[in-house]
């Protein structure tokens, strides 16, 4: 599930007894299913994402059907995730929950979502080390070791020098779970703890990475944190189309309203998805109090959704009463490919009745594929060194609440931001291989690739006559679109205008046809109005139906 190194199911079971979901599974069964297999109890800090043919990201929802929420056809891949940041990862109350949340922060460290100063980098890295490698050993461990490993998207020979100084000095003994806890307490009081970044743009054009964290909204342009929204703040999430409005109120009833565009409709309704469950986990306090919330003001018109699930405040009651012995943790391995594929049992000669008929129904069989077993799960490196890192970032120390603040002197610019969940697209094979390299299986560096074999140049002319093609062909796509939402709008409008128009007939009916003897009934009854009405219009016409009727009869 994370992408740091895989574990496979037979490890758990053996290969024939694989568990299979029918057609109509729901999303809540897959994860319930996984979270058994880790032997997770604080399981509302995480979610499923999974990529469409679009390369655009979601989150599997619970309560619908697997089958229906994907677009493409099967095998589907999907990663297990921290969904929702926990407000303090050193607390929680289980150990195993704590190394998945180390596992997801060291990897948005080596994405360069988790934006930190120089300082900060070589301590995270170094408690990295500590925690894989343990101690120093002269013996182990030769000069120039920390340049290895692939802490963070580019290293400096400085940076290493340091990471290697803190670990032979001031780790030593510190046993995993040690340095994992430290890296914790260090990771969420940096600016970009819990930031899962959205790009879009703002009203003049200019590129903005949006983000919904543990402790409101933020938004980061450049190299600074341009605004910070608490949750308590927010009042309203809005989009239409690629346009993404967030409406608050701060200090001395100043109302604001922020616009922002994302690349697609698709990644704004997404954005929009992300905004309203991060609200509800984080700032209500039940779950009872969770509303469907809709994207437009019109009722008949734009989208709906409903966080399914229980707040951050019921989730940290809940964890305070788990009482057992702390599951076994095998750091060596917790990445998992999850698999869905579609089987048809054919031989089931010997199974019984009712083993029989599940197994002939159409079924996706869960398998989770071993990559690769290793000492580590941090990614080696196998290139030399590229420009330095130095990102500088300001800590949670200062004030939370002011709005603009300067978070590095490098642009928050993600590596893996604008592409999907790197996850194994064409072979087994080639997983395995870019896995052994210590490198993500990110399309931009598949394409990298292509571009320095000998045939580069020709297969970059043909990509790019396709990805002219393809523009065109998304183009027509997206006029079509619109097309289609104009006409469903206007179809909701008229479906909205029958129903009123059939309300007003079944009211009026009822004061002229019933003998309710209500005192609002008699009061419209009595008017001189409704008595004209009554006697010029309504009863011609009845009996002008009722002669129709004879006739016909």
């Amino acid at each position: 599930l994370f992408h740091c190194h895989c574990l496979s199911l037979s490890r758990f079971l053996p290969a024939h007894s694989y568990p299979c979901l029918c057609r109509d599974a729901k999303g809540q069964y897959l994860f319930d299913l996984i979270c058994h297999h880790l032997n997770l109890l604080e399981k509302d800090y995480f979610g499923i994402r999974y990529v469409d043919p679009d390369k655009q990201r979601h989150w599997l929802e619970f309560t619908k059907s697997i089958s229906k929420q994907m677009k493409s056809q099967p095998p589907f891949t999907m990663c297990l995730r921290v969904k929702f940041y926990p407000p303090d990862p050193a607390a929680l109350k289980e150990e195993i929950t704590r190394y998945l949340v180390f596992l997801q922060l060291k990897r948005d460290l080596y994405h360069g979502r988790l934006l930190c100063k120089t300082s900060d980098a070589a301590i995270l890295a170094a408690y990295i080390l500590q925690a894989e490698i343990g101690d120093y050993d002269p013996g182990k461990h030769p000069e120039g070791y920390s340049s290895k490993f692939q802490f963070f998207p580019k290293h400096s020979e400085k940076l290493e020098r340091r990471i290697a100084e803190i670990h032979k000095t001031e780790l030593i003994g510190q046993t995993p779970e040690t340095s994992e806890l430290n890296f914790l307490q260090k990771a969420q009081m940096l600016e970009t703890y819990g930031v899962d970044p959205h790009p879009c743009k703002d009203v003049s054009g200019n590129p903005a990475f949006l983000a919904f964290t543990p402790f409101g909204f933020v938004v980061l342009q450049g190299n600074k944190r341009v605004h910070f929204l608490k949750w308590n703040e927010v009042t309203k999430l809005k989009f239409e189309g690629k346009t993404f409005h967030i409406y608050a109120n701060q200090k001395e009833d100043k109302k604001i309203i922020l616009t922002y565009f994302a690349p697609t409709p698709e990644a704004c309704k997404h954005l929009w998805k992300c905004g309203v469950e991060n609200q509800a986990f984080y700032k209500l306090e039940k779950s009872s109090q969770v509303r469907t919330v809709s994207s437009s003001n019109l009722f008949f018109k734009g989208s709906r959704f409903r966080y399914s699930g229980r707040v951050a405040k019921e989730v940290m009651e809940q964890s305070a009463k788990i009482k057992r012995e702390p599951p076994e943790i095998h750091r060596y391995v917790i990445q998992y490919s999850i698999t869905l594929k579609s089987l048809l049992m054919l031989h089931n000669r010997e199974r019984s009745e009712s083993e029989r008929e599940n197994f002939n129904k159409m079924a996706y069989g869960l398998c989770l594929e071993s990559l690769r077993d290793s000492a580590h799960s941090t990614p080696v490196r196998s290139v030399s060194h590229g420009e330095s890192f130095i990102p500088r970032s300001r800590s949670h120390a200062a004030e939370a609440g002011d709005g603009s603040a300067v978070i590095a002197d490098e642009s928050y610019n993600p590596s893996d931001s604008v592409l999907p969940t790197p996850v194994a697209e064409h072979s087994l094979e080639l997983a395995v291989s870019r896995q052994i390299n210590g490198a993500p299986c990110s399309i931009e560096e598949e394409k990298e690739s292509e571009a320095g074999t000998p045939m580069g140049g020709e297969l970059g002319e043909l990509g790019a006559d396709s990805r002219a093609a393809g523009s065109l062909q998304v183009a027509a796509l997206s006029e079509a679109e619109q097309v289609n939402k104009f006409v469903l709008s206007v179809l909701r409008l008229l479906l909205v205008t029958i129903g009123l128009l059939f309300v007003l007939l079944l009211l009026l009916i009822v004061l002229t046809e019933s003998d309710l003897d209500v005192a609002f009934l008699r009061d419209i009854r009595q008017t001189p109005e409704f008595e004209q009405f009554h006697y010029e219009y309504f009863c011609p016409l009845r009996r002008w139906f009722a002669c129709k009727l004879l006739l016909f009869g």
